[in-house]
């Protein structure tokens, strides 16, 4: 009916039966689900027969353009994946889409190995003969000529054609050493080199950096060797690191030996006439000799005598390739004239010292012959039979014609091409000269005369470095350097590999045979019997005999020797002794290597990317790890700072995080250095403070120590491991202490061999000692506590005797635990010395600056304007330079080197290290001192502005809090002290 539907079709008629809709419904759902199924046939289908169903589309079909489907999903064909679509492009166009791969390199290591005058085989014959291995270190100051000296003992193994006209600085394998021109790590290598005789010793040399910043580097090479190779400037003669190396050397008993080098510089530099040259070279002696006079430590015997007559001394010009001993000159001589009949060993003795060849009689005489018939004077000898020969060679090789100049080498003995005549000046001087003098018979003769064997030094050196119990089974076979013995390897130095990834351990084997692929026991430096945590074992995966810029790897390598050992560097910082896993709780380490610098600047580093945090703490690790005087800290505030020794040791390992172990970019802040703090008056008021619980109370007071004790601990003259007798007669004897005081003394601190002492001041009338010796672990812990951070700015302490007045003590043992003691301690402490006049330390670098006469006065300014001030300037003699000695404090020396070249136009140079601490000036804790933003600061007003900008940088309150450290009892009555 058309009245039941309106104009649109709509139903608008009465209500239809439930039953209609229903069934309506049904159907509809039943429609629904074969559709459903449908669907999924129809996709099973798609996704299984995918192309089939492509081709049989025809061209009734409609299909839209979004569903159109050519090739399967991602999820299809690999099942799990996830798929990922940016929206731009965020890698850069520079970037390419697969980066390729890089291998980081460097070091210098070559691959392929030289070829030598001896084989491989040869070189490890000898290593199986400790009598015929001799372990030395070449030392001397910055620029004396170290390495290229190295670089001349290298010459004489190599077999095949070398380029003279280039210094190739092998010693010297990172690349960072070969851009600056100088060495920053030692480097050891083993070298075969026969003696003048013709018999062939394995030589263990290892060239060590001359810059006071390394001076670590030149210490741990010490350790593992048996002699010292002292290298002296003809010129410039000794100089402040000379005299720091020589006296870390006689400290380890190291045998002495000289190479005075640089004598062309004599020749072509100064112009010296061959008499005034030989003056030069005995001035330069006794400048040594009266150095090893002044830092002999010996009791009994006499200090070592330097001697060209005894044969420990040699003189070279590592320059020109050359180096000679008297012995090994009058063997030359005696060679030239076989048929006279002359002995070299008693000729060698006269050729040096005040004696003179009488023309006449053909005798040597200690008073100068008379004038000839032609009024020519008779030289020394030393002038006649070498100077001037020496002098003649150099004039003819400068001065003639490529024609006469072949007349001349020819009747030395030296043949040489047409080509090779027509040389520029400076390689055809190390060509002839070289070829002439190149000879390393006399260093040879000299070093195995002079430095002892492994076998012969063992028991004295191993009882010198070794903390174990000298009659235990490890030390006798070290001291017999025993291969069948037990394993005992001191490792000295770490190294990193080409990489930057890992590190090789060097280390000198004392006992027993190491072999690759064996598990060894690894002792860190903390490690002993009572505390065995710094203790692992590890597998020698790679043996190797270091060789320069190459190793040459070995399967096994027995006492005497050195070795690079890799695998075992995990758990090893700085030093580490090796041993067998059997039996290792019985064995002691050998004592860590002896500090003789302080790593005074400090710079705080950051992660430009903060996400990239981890790799920055992974890279300072590392850091500490290749570098024996860094250190890392992380302050309150979060900020990591790596601690040096100067300027080019921290650019030096800034580089290598930036560049080797982190690569990251890292921000840097200000360059700052390390305080003190100390005291310069006694307590005013006996400072006590309560544990919490109330049941114990110490009272103590703070004063200066004596003038010199502080040196005396820190230099290991005393120690708090001595037994009470000896400690109180060193007291009693040395600082006039009383007998009570001086047996009383508790501890050093920090770390028991800091400058800082407890002494136990109390009665026995008043205090209980047997209760008070309860709680003296505690109480110890808390003075160390304290002596570590200071109240000022979280500095150590330094100079500080403390003196336990009174101590109340609760009579249980539960009342008087360490919780309630060691804080109590550290507070009582703090309260003494903030009562005590509390001052500021800062470090003061030693400064030695070498310039010409005219620009003495030029460095005054410079100085004074850092606070610094000059102590003494020489002339240096026989040479055109002053020596200008000074003080600066390391906090304003930052740059200095750089403002002094440019204010001498490069003609001073200088070299800084640390030398002592003096106090700020003015007090830190006066509040009546206003610092002003952006304005230098008085010199009076110096020791508060460095106390406020430090304790900023830490994260501290920018004022000490007096609340902090002062029981309320103490409080009230320091205010009726300042009331009355």
């Amino acid at each position: 009916d058309e009245s039941l539907y309106d104009e649109f079709g709509n139903y608008v008629g009465p209500e239809l039966p439930d039953s209609e809709f229903s069934s309506e419904e049904s159907q509809d759902e039943e429609n629904d689900e074969t559709d459903d199924v449908t669907r999924r046939m129809e996709g099973a289908m798609i996704s299984t027969e995918n192309e089939e169903k492509l081709e049989n589309y025809t061209d009734s079909q409609i299909v839209l353009h979004e569903d159109k489907r050519y090739y399967p999903d991602a999820s299809e064909v690999y099942p799990g994946a996830e798929t990922i679509l940016l929206d731009e492009d965020a890698q850069g166009i520079e970037e390419p889409l697969i980066a390729p791969v890089r291998t980081k390199t460097f070091s210098r290591l070559d691959d392929k190995h030289p070829k030598t005058v001896y084989s491989s085989e040869f070189m490890v014959g000898l290593m199986e003969n400790p009598s015929l291995i001799r372990n030395i270190a070449i030392v001397g100051h910055l620029g004396h000529g170290k390495t290229l000296f190295t670089d001349a003992l290298i010459a004489q193994t190599r077999n095949g054609p070398t380029d003279i006209t280039r210094q190739i600085r092998y010693t010297d394998t990172r690349h960072d050493e070969q851009a600056r021109g100088l060495s920053i790590k030692c480097c050891p290598l083993t070298i075969v080199l026969p003696s003048s005789s013709g018999k062939s010793f394995l030589l263990n040399v290892v060239d060590t950096p001359g810059h006071s910043n390394f001076e670590a580097e030149a210490v741990a090479s010490m350790r593992a060797s048996d002699g010292m190779v002292l290298v002296v400037d003809a010129v410039e003669g000794v100089m402040m690191q000379t005299e720091r190396l020589a006296r870390i050397a006689l400290a380890e008993n190291l045998s002495v030996c000289l190479v005075i080098n640089k004598i062309d510089r004599l020749i072509l530099e100064l112009k010296l006439p061959p008499r005034d040259a030989y003056f030069k070279l005995q001035h330069t002696l006794e400048e040594v000799n009266a150095l090893l006079a002044r830092c002999w430590v010996g009791s009994t015997d006499a200090p070592p005598r330097l001697d060209p007559a005894k044969g420990n001394v040699c003189f070279a010009s590592a320059l020109h390739g050359w180096c000679f001993s008297t012995r090994s000159f009058a063997k030359a001589y005696c060679e030239y004239h076989l048929g006279m009949g002359v002995d070299p060993i008693p000729f060698s003795k006269k050729l040096w010292g005040d004696l003179w060849l009488d023309p006449w009689t053909r005798g040597f005489f200690n008073a100068q012959p008379p004038p000839g018939p032609s009024g020519e004077e008779t030289e020394r000898s030393f002038v006649q039979f070498v100077l001037e020969p020496l002098y003649k060679i150099y004039s003819q090789v400068l001065g003639e014609e490529p024609r006469e100049l072949q007349a001349t080498l020819n009747e030395l003995g030296v043949k040489l091409k047409p080509k090779q005549l027509r040389l520029n000046p400076a390689p055809l001087l190390r060509l002839v000269l070289g070829t002439f003098l190149g000879s390393s018979g006399g260093f040879v003769d000299m070093v195995t005369k002079f430095t002892m064997s492994p076998v012969k030094i063992a028991q004295e050196k191993v009882a010198r470095i070794y903390s174990g119990v000298q009659d235990s089974p490890e030390m006798r076979a070290m001291s017999k350097c025993d291969p069948l013995g037990p394993l005992m390897v001191n490792i000295v130095k770490l190294f990193s590999a080409p990489d930057g990834r890992s590190f090789v351990a060097w280390g000198r084997i004392y006992s027993g045979t190491i072999r690759t692929g064996q598990n060894v026991q690894v002792l860190g430096e903390s490690y002993s019997s009572d505390d065995v945590e710094d203790s692992s074992v590890r597998e020698v995966t790679v043996i190797s005999v270091p060789r320069g810029r190459h190793r040459m790897d070995i399967t096994l390598a027995k006492a005497g020797n050195w070795v690079l050992l890799e695998g075992i560097d995990a758990t090893i910082t700085r030093t580490a002794t090796i041993t067998d896993v059997e039996g290792a709780d019985a064995v002691s380490i050998f004592n860590p290597l002896p500090q003789s610098n302080v790593s005074v600047m400090k710079l705080a580093v950051e992660p430009l990317r903060p996400a990239e945090l981890p790799k920055m703490v992974e890279g300072l690790r590392r850091i500490s790890k290749t570098y024996p005087m860094a250190s890392t800290k992380v302050e309150e505030s979060g900020e990591h700072v790596i601690y040096g020794t100067g300027e080019l040791m921290l650019e030096s390992a800034m580089h290598d995080l930036r560049e080797m172990y982190a690569e990251i970019e890292v921000k840097v802040a200000d360059p700052s250095c390390t305080f003190r703090e100390t005291v310069v008056e006694t307590s005013s008021l006996k400072c006590f403070s309560e544990t919490p619980n109330k049941k114990n109370k110490l009272t103590m007071i703070a004063e200066p120590l004596d003038a010199g004790l502080a040196h005396d601990i820190e230099h290991g003259n005393v120690s708090i491991e001595w037994d009470k007798k000896t400690l109180g007669n060193y007291f009693q004897s040395k600082f006039k202490w009383d007998l009570l005081s001086a047996r009383s003394v508790w501890a050093f601190g920090p770390d028991n061999v800091g400058p800082n002492i407890l002494v136990d001041d109390t009665l026995p009338s008043e205090v209980d000692r047997a209760v008070l010796s309860s709680i003296k672990g505690s109480v110890i812990q808390g003075f160390q506590w304290g002596c570590k951070e200071g109240p000022l700015c979280d500095e150590p302490l330094r100079n500080t005797k403390f003196k336990i007045i009174d101590a109340v003590v609760a009579a249980e043992a539960i009342h008087r635990g360490g919780g309630q003691i060691i804080p109590t301690s550290r507070r009582v402490a703090y309260s003494a010395f903030l009562l005590a006049s509390p001052r500021l330390m800062e470090p003061v670098y030693s400064v030695e600056i070498q310039c010409p006469a005219d620009v003495v006065k030029a460095i005054v300014p410079v100085l004074q304007r850092r606070r610094g001030h000059i102590v003494q300037d020489s002339p240096k003699p026989g040479a055109p330079f002053y020596t200008v000695k000074a003080y600066i404090p390391v906090l304003d020396s930052f740059g200095f080197e750089t403002d002094l070249r440019s204010y001498t136009q490069g003609q001073a140079f200088c070299t800084q290290v640390f030398d002592h601490w003096t106090i700020v000036p003015g007090d830190p804790l006066d509040r009546n001192i206003v610092l002003h933003p952006l304005e230098p600061s008085p010199v009076q007003h110096l020791a508060r502005e460095i106390l406020v900008k430090t304790r900023r940088r830490k994260g501290l309150s920018e004022d000490v809090s007096v609340n902090k450290f002062f029981d309320d009892p103490m409080l009230l009555e320091i205010a009726a002290v300042q009331e009355a």
